[in-house]
């Protein structure tokens, strides 16, 4: 009997599987009708893609020259209870059907205990690249393992966890040549330590006017603050949001492979990258369902506010949306993950990640003009439930540009200037608080200590909660977007001035939107 070991992807988390492989020689003297021909079998739970695996590996076996097994052979994917998904064990199963058959010599069983292997076969022998390598490299550090032999062109993103050696295929042949040790193959290397490049679809200074809501911008990038924009089509809305990343700061080491693992779950790490050092900008469509945007389906997969995580997640037209996908966002914007519950088992997602909305003041398109108009506005907005407006921190009024703005060149501040302040407010956070800690992930108690209101301040909030009707949640959010603008602004305590301003950008919690008469 031999054993490889390799893994099952269960959300972005790696499992151990052992791969065991036995086999009996077929008889020529069995009973009538008794089955005399070759044949192996996969077991240990396996999906229909695990059990085409045979059929993948014996042509691969037959194009490499390889003798396939001559007796009946039985191959068991432990743990049993565990479901096995995906072709990821055709080249385990490969290289453990030819150790049975000793063309895999004694000498390589010590390096196949040391690395755990995993890969698709091609039916010429070619191995094809595979989901959830980067979970695998982790899980092989973190079980002692030596190493990983994966797809060559999944190495570079398993090589991103360090403390593990990567080791990249191109071919079963290859594979083979390795563990007889008839071939180096080159190990491969971390990526290079190198700060991620800044930059976005969009510019700050390219965008005309509306120095109120790119200060508002600059802001929520600061402090890490869920963004409602609110203005007429043509307003800049979307603009704006697309410049967001170009002033975000950069991903640390943990971030970034943190994003890396749940692109690498979902294949989706661009092909021979490394670690993602971008901050991911998601922008999915108001026709997606709860589940593209949450995740979920049959086998779970993460949703685009997990794809979304440590990045920003914009939705555009946030009240076309459909309300239970909405809804279902409450709890991820809250908690900053995502927990999804089968017959089989629980499975959670990461979801620490930036809301940027982005809607119309109504259905028409625009502001209220008339009684009538404030009425359809007042219903339009009402489709966002108050819970949902609670978790978002800054409510942008975004007007539309007048002419002047738009024929005068550019002016205003540009991304390099906001993305300067945004750092520097960042690292007045760091130092009171611990690193990957923004304002926006505060707690109350937190809160109470770094975020001190006395006098005129606590008198302007308790008139803000009376007059408002503001919630508790609302109550905290105010405080974390005051402490935001006095780090923004470089002062050490929050001033009646700070307090006023995040008043400013609760104003939609009263749902009549007194702001949205004509200017």
């Amino acid at each position: 009997m031999q054993r490889i070991q390799s893994f099952a992807l269960r959300g972005i988390d790696a499992l151990p599987v052992e791969i065991e492989s036995d086999e009996r020689l077929v008889s020529d003297r069995g009973p009538e009708g008794a089955d005399r021909q070759p044949r192996t079998v996969v077991v240990g739970l396996p999906d229909a893609s695990v059990r085409e695996s045979c059929q993948r590996v014996r042509a691969a076996l037959g194009a490499c020259r390889f003798p396939s097994p001559r007796g009946h052979c039985t191959v068991n994917l432990a743990p049993a209870d565990l479901r096995k998904e995906g072709p990821v064990y055709d080249l385990p199963i490969a290289l453990s059907l030819l150790r049975l058959q000793g063309i895999i010599g004694e000498r390589a069983d010590e390096k196949l205990d040391r690395f755990a292997v995993a890969g698709e076969l091609a039916l010429d022998g070619a191995v094809r690249p595979i989901r959830g390598s980067t979970s695998l490299a982790a899980l092989a550090r973190d079980n002692g393992l030596r190493g990983v032999v994966v797809p060559i062109d999944n190495a570079p993103e398993a090589a991103a966890v360090v403390g593990t050696e990567v080791y990249g295929v191109r071919t079963l042949e290859e594979a083979v040549g390795f563990f007889n040790g008839l071939y180096d193959l080159p190990r491969e290397r971390p990526p290079d330590e190198c700060p991620p490049p800044f930059g976005a679809a969009t510019d700050f200074a390219d965008i005309r006017g509306q120095e109120a809501a790119k200060r508002a911008l600059a802001l929520a990038a600061a402090g890490g603050h869920n963004t409602l924009l609110i203005g007429p089509a043509g307003s800049g809305k979307t603009m704006m949001a697309r410049a967001l990343p170009g002033i975000l700061p950069p991903l640390s080491s943990d971030e970034a492979l943190d994003v890396t693992r749940i692109y690498s779950s979902v294949g989706a790490v661009p092909r021979g990258a490394g670690l993602i050092r971008e901050r991911p900008f998601r922008a999915p469509h108001h026709s997606a369902s709860a589940a593209a945007i949450v995740g979920g389906g049959t086998v779970p997969r993460p949703g685009e506010v997990s794809l979304a995580h440590h990045g920003v997640l914009f939705l555009d037209e946030l009240p076309e949306f459909p309300r239970v996908a909405l809804e279902c966002l409450r709890e991820p914007l809250e908690d900053g993950f995502v927990t999804i519950a089968r017959a089989h088992g629980t499975l959670r997602f990461p979801a620490r990640t930036m809301l940027v909305a982005a809607m119309n003041p109504s259905h028409a398109g625009g502001f209220a003009q008339s009684a009538t108009e404030r009425r359809a506005q007042e219903k339009y907005i009402g489709r966002l439930s108050g819970p949902l407006l609670d978790r978002i921190d800054l409510h942008v009024e975004v007007r539309a540009v007048p002419f002047a703005s738009l024929r005068a060149g550019r002016t205003g501040a540009s991304s390099a200037e906001l993305r300067e302040r945004v750092l520097a407010a960042r690292g007045r956070m760091e130092a009171r608080q611990g690193p990957s800690r923004p304002n926006a992930r505060l707690s109350g108690r937190e809160l109470d200590r770094h975020c001190t209101i006395e006098g005129p301040a606590q008198r302007l909030v308790e008139g803000a909660m009376r007059d408002l009707g503001l919630s508790a949640r609302a109550y905290d959010r105010i405080r974390r977007v005051a402490r935001t603008i006095a780090d923004f602004e470089n002062c050490d305590s929050v001033a009646e001035a700070h307090i006023a301003e995040a008043i400013h950008y609760r104003v939609l919690d009263r749902m009549r939107a007194p702001f949205m008469a004509p200017a």
